[in-house]
């Protein structure tokens, strides 16, 4: 199928002309995660939604084991436009949309979360904004005039959610109600575009996709309900927010810091910091001697960096159950040869300055953490 070139955007737009019998033309792509109970509603709520649209659904699991996948698959052996990708040892809402989207033949894309919160009942509307050839993107917001954040279920996931888009409208090059919505639509030759751009990682697409794009996107907003979740558990905490805001740190320096390397700093720096409360803690309160009260301040940053960087850093290739307790022990065995040269060193500048404790700390520590950042990638959180 021929796409047309805008000049204006320089993003190739769907050639609109009839399809193939059997290609749809729209792929509504679902990331998800321990979302069984959801998939069959889902399904039925697009069916309604979508009478008259020649469309498919297609599901990427991250593995979830409350069995999404076998409940997508049970659908899918009476109905032929529900598709199931399972993914085994790759996490994350940004690189499952990628893979979903890039699995289609469809004209258009969708993007909604697999919980029914989104308002499925606007896709026909995000579908006729973009087939009129005037915008390239359709987002579901929750921010303009008919809109609803209702569905959020605390203070707290409001207060998350708001931060991250004045965060947000800072920095990006077109108006945006609702950067953090999860919620949009977009012609498939566009995201192919844009594909090659984009992080992967985090749980926030949207923000990526826009800020990817060799020009300013024609967005054209739509107004939804946020509905209550009815079954599962939400996604959005504050980690969330902290790999958003990586993320649009990695857009404005054009990936130059890798996000990963950003996320790695920083747990970094908090580590050094929890190394010093301990070293202190210990030289101030129990009197111990300066090695012993650094030995420990090296165990308790390590178990806190390897924790954080699970949480954070690594969160689309999490450690869990068995793996992690083997991973921790990994970690600290490698990085106990860091530890040796952390130590060492830093009694060295203890011992030529006695009055310099601090900085010896600090300096044994920030040696630790440039080891862990070595082995963290090869070793611990390898791909598998």
């Amino acid at each position: 199928m021929a796409a047309q070139l805008d000049a204006s955007t320089g993003i190739a737009s769907p050639d609109l002309r009839v399809l193939p019998i059997g290609v749809p033309t729209l792929s509504v792509v679902v990331p998800c995660y321990n979302e069984r109970l959801n998939v069959v509603p889902l399904i039925q709520k697009l069916d309604t939604a979508l009478a008259g649209i020649a469309w498919e659904v297609i599901f990427v699991d991250d593995n979830s084991p409350d069995g999404t996948a076998g409940e997508v698959r049970r659908a899918a052996a009476t109905d032929p436009r529900v598709r199931c990708i399972r993914r085994i040892g790759r996490r994350g809402l940004a690189s499952a949309v990628i893979e979903g989207a890039l699995s289609s033949s469809a004209r258009f894309i969708a993007v909604m979360d697999g919980d029914l919160q989104h308002d499925e009942t606007r896709l026909p509307d995000m579908l006729a904004a973009l087939r009129s050839g005037d915008f390239d993107l359709a987002v579901g917001s929750r921010h303009v005039e008919g809109g609803d954040n209702a569905g959020l279920s605390s203070r707290w996931r409001h207060t998350l959610s708001d931060g991250g888009i004045r965060l947000a409208q800072a920095f990006l090059p077109v108006r945006l109600s609702d950067p953090m919505s999860g919620f949009f639509m977009l012609g498939r030759e566009t995201f192919e575009v844009l594909a090659p751009h984009l992080t992967g990682q985090g749980f926030k697409i949207l923000l990526d996709l826009v800020m990817s794009a060799p020009a300013p996107l024609r967005v054209r907003e739509i107004p939804c309900q946020f509905h209550p979740r009815l079954a599962g558990e939400s996604k959005l905490d504050v980690l969330v927010l902290v790999q958003f805001a990586g993320l649009l740190l990695d857009k404005i320096f054009d990936g130059f810091l890798p996000l990963r390397f950003l996320s790695f700093c920083f747990v970094g720096l908090l580590g050094v910091l929890v190394h010093l409360a301990v070293l202190t803690l210990a030289r101030l309160t129990a009197d111990v001697d300066f090695a012993t009260a650094q030995i420990a301040g090296t165990i308790v940053s390590m178990v806190f960096n390897f924790q954080l960087n699970n949480q954070i850093t690594y969160r689309d290739q999490r450690l869990r159950g068995p793996r992690l307790w083997r991973g921790l022990l990994l970690f600290m065995v490698v990085c106990g040869i860091g530890a040796i040269a952390n130590v060492g060193i830093a009694r060295t500048m203890y011992e030529s300055h006695a009055n310099w404790w601090t900085l010896a700390g600090a300096t044994g520590a920030i040696i630790g953490v440039v080891w862990n950042y070595a082995v963290s990638a090869t070793l611990v959180w390898r791909a598998r």
